[in-house]
């Protein structure tokens, strides 16, 4: 069967700066079913779900369902949730967890504050707490969206589950359905693509240690898509596995092109050139979908230079 994954691992089709663009994830468990537009389409009130689209808007902050992996029957309305918030720009990467009984509470949250990494308000407003325990795992499992992310996503979500994976949680929405299965990791924010169970494991391994996994990775949430390609391009140059050990500190440029600056907590820094290509020959987006030629982003120069040269330039 063709579906619009199999096409576009088929075709060979570049995941690196594709990742769902987020500086703050904001997590809300909902069991039962999803609708393609889960927080107004599932257990929980659409008008909250709405009130949470309208306060997330413009403040960096993506709002996302989950649930735990398995059978998902019309069971009602939850009497405890848990929720998360995770900040995931390099420098100030925190995951905090609640646990709430009502959903209203969610809107006493400062959505601006939250999207600049401070989180004081989901701390005060749910009694929130750090994450300590192992990373968290988010696989993309909504079918409802697209038909990819039921068919590999949920097998994916319930391997991990079985062979004893902690925070292993099905998530309504990470973008790039052609990429399935998708896996978001946290507290880091690097999305993967294409993802297997024993590759899941690694990456999981690997940021429980501060490490990131650059092999089939879509990108760091924290930044626009031109910068994820960027920063994984600096990683695979200089072999820098560390989290946090990276940042994107400029952006000139405008599609289809630009120069990305990525600076290494050490003092080193990098200009990378990035252009925006059209995929070819054309492929669906997502099942159902017309052809099309999806934005990819080519890294075409990788310059490391010290600020020295930048100055005097």
């Amino acid at each position: 069967m063709s579906t619009c994954s199999t096409v576009s691992q088929d075709l060979d089709e570049p995941i690196a700066g594709t990742a769902a663009t987020a500086t703050t994830w904001l997590l809300v468990e909902q069991p039962g079913p999803w609708g393609a537009k889960a927080l107004t389409q599932s257990h929980l009130d659409p008008v909250l779900g709405r009130a949470l689209e309208t306060a997330a808007k413009g403040t960096g902050v993506r709002v996302a369902l989950i649930r735990r992996p398995g059978r998902h029957a019309d069971c009602g309305t939850a009497a405890e949730r848990q929720v998360y918030a995770a900040h995931t720009v390099p420098g100030n990467a925190w995951l905090h967890a609640a646990t709430i009984t009502d959903p209203e509470q969610l809107l006493e949250l400062d959505f601006a504050a939250l999207g600049m990494g401070d989180h004081h308000t989901f701390d005060s407003a749910l009694q929130g707490r750090p994450h300590t325990d192992d990373p968290l795992a988010l696989v993309c499992t909504n079918g409802k969206r697209d038909r990819c992310c039921a068919l590999l996503g949920r097998p994916l979500a319930a391997e991990l589950a079985a062979s004893g994976v902690e925070g292993v949680w099905e998530v309504t929405h990470l973008g790039g359905h052609r990429f399935s299965p998708t896996l978001l990791v946290l507290p880091y924010g690097y999305a993967y693509g294409r993802a297997q169970a024993h590759a899941v494991k690694e990456v999981l391994h690997g940021a429980q240690e501060g490490r990131i996994v650059v092999e089939g990775c879509r990108g760091n949430s924290a930044w626009e898509r031109p910068a994820q390609a960027a920063e994984l391009a600096v990683r695979r140059a200089s072999g820098e596995h560390a989290a946090g050990a990276l940042s994107v500190v400029r952006t000139d440029g405008a599609a289809p092109h630009w120069e990305v600056t990525v600076a290494h907590r050490d003092g080193r820094h990098w200009r990378v050139g990035v252009a925006q290509g059209a995929s070819l020959p054309p492929r669906p987006e997502s099942c159902g979908s017309v052809l099309g030629s999806p934005a990819r982003m080519d890294v075409v120069t990788v310059r490391e230079f010290t600020m020295t040269t930048a100055l005097a330039s």
